[in-house]
């Protein structure tokens, strides 16, 4: 319960107090509701070169810790505040336990109003912060059920901050965009190369490029520009661009898949390799404590078991350049026995045992697995499931599309989940950019590439 004292039953020298110890996650709350992103709170490598060098937090943090003894505590449910003032001593740091004391100094009468002393006070016991504030006591007793603080879960998308570190310092890698032909792929473009990732050659109709930059208000003044007639053009131009090693990257534009696919994998002027191609989303999921890749969610529709190998190998591939030395790849099946009527089960165990005989290198693998016993060590343990892959798997391995493009979407969803994204397995790697992906997606997809292309890797 939370029961106030009211005017009458405050005394001066009445006080109360309470605890917390400051979290990252108070910090990052704060800066949430109140927009304050000053790197002294956020940034931990611009902390190190300020004032105190290490990350503190807002100094109204602790104004609010003030307020929180008034509005719970004394006097409790009913208050209204009227003013405040603070005087901030010290930085509170990470790890800071703080109590924070009100004490009745001075009662007025006539208008229900005290005037407290304020001091908030680190484990040392040095004062932090100190003050007086003016209140408007309640009159009429209030006891009410204490109300149970609602579960906050952040997003930070650290790991996608990551992957933009690794790609820092180093050239721009260029990329052929085909027919970028509407504001969202031109843009992607040009965030981009202002992201310092890449340099854009723009592949299609020029006069249609420059009507979408200048309505759209983007600048590709720096830009290169290869004019040719439509997309079925663009897609053959950006692939022979890469063919001729004028571009490292390709990435899609306004045009369909399917159509910038059909240059990729033709015969003799496509960049095919001896390796099946498949796409692979880079999951960056709240509460799944590493990146997570979901292969193929976006490009074999049915895969065979042999189609399936390589889709497997590719994503081993690319978690080794992510900085996986050995990832575990857990086989997606509804059930995690091997049933003679599902053959996701019986792909699953032949794929293990491929693995086994060096078929599959660079990846530990288990299957098949239930989703739940692929991400949670708990579901693992309750299904009695003993593996070194079961409850913490780097690579999801789906059926097939269908059930890799839903479970993608739901983490995206449902879970808040980034979902960056490549084809891998031909000369180079692919982005195929989406209406519905963010800037920061966009941006991870590219950095993916790119770290590809500077390993050298297909």
């Amino acid at each position: 319960m939370i029961e106030n004292r009211t005017f009458d039953e405050i005394v001066v020298g009445d006080s109360a107090s309470s605890e917390r110890t400051l979290t990252q996650q108070d910090i990052d709350l704060f800066a949430v509701v109140s927009g304050d992103v000053n790197p002294a709170h956020m940034d931990p490598a611009y902390a190190e070169t300020d004032l105190f060098h290490k990350i503190i937090v807002h100094g109204m943090w602790g104004g609010a810790l003030i307020s929180a003894v008034f509005g719970t505590r004394l006097p409790g449910p009913g208050t209204i505040y009227l003013s405040q003032d603070l005087h901030f001593r010290a930085p509170v740091a990470i790890g800071d336990t703080i109590t924070t004391t009100v004490t009745a100094r001075e009662k007025k009468p006539e208008k229900h109003r005290i005037i407290f002393d304020c001091v908030c006070t680190n484990q040392a016991g040095h004062a932090v912060i100190t003050g007086t504030a003016e209140v408007q006591a309640p009159t009429e007793k209030v006891r009410r059920p204490r109300i149970e603080l609602p579960e906050v879960r952040l997003s930070r998308h650290e790991r996608f901050r990551a992957l933009l570190i690794r790609t820092a310092g180093q050239p721009p890698v260029p990329i052929a965009v085909a027919h970028p032909c509407d504001d969202l792929s031109l843009g992607a473009a040009v965030e981009m190369a202002k992201a310092g990732l890449v340099v854009p050659i723009l592949v299609g109709p020029a006069a249609k490029i420059r009507a979408v930059a200048t309505a759209a208000g983007i600048d590709i003044f720096a830009y290169r520009i290869v004019d040719v007639p439509h997309s079925h053009a663009a897609a053959a131009m950006a692939v022979a661009l890469v063919r001729s090693g004028e571009a490292a990257l390709l990435m899609k534009g306004s045009l369909h898949t399917d159509e910038l696919m059909h240059e990729v994998v033709a015969h003799d002027t496509g960049l095919r390799t001896e390796r099946r191609l498949s796409h692979v989303y880079v999951m960056d999921v709240p509460s799944y404590p590493r990146p997570l890749l979901i292969t193929d969610a976006a490009l074999n529709i049915a895969p065979t078991l042999e189609e399936k190998r390589d889709i497997i190998q590719n994503a081993i591939d690319l978690a080794h350049i992510m900085g996986t030395e050995l990832p575990k790849v857990a086989i997606l099946a509804a059930v995690e026995t091997v049933n003679p009527l599902m053959r996701s089960t019986l792909d699953a165990a032949a794929l293990c045992k491929m693995a086994d005989r060096g078929q599959i290198t660079g990846g530990l693998l288990d299957g098949p697995l239930a989703f739940d016993n692929a991400v949670s060590p708990a579901a693992a343990r309750q299904k009695g499931i003993v593996s070194p892959v079961a409850g913490q798997a780097d690579i999801l391995v789906v059926p097939d599309l269908e059930a890799g493009n839903m479970l993608a979407k739901q983490l995206s969803f449902l879970a808040g989940a980034d979902a960056a994204g490549v084809v891998i397995g031909a000369r180079v790697p692919i982005i195929l950019t989406s209406r519905a992906d963010s800037e920061r997606t966009r941006i991870a997809s590219c950095a993916i590439a790119v770290l590809m292309a500077r390993a050298g890797a297909v």
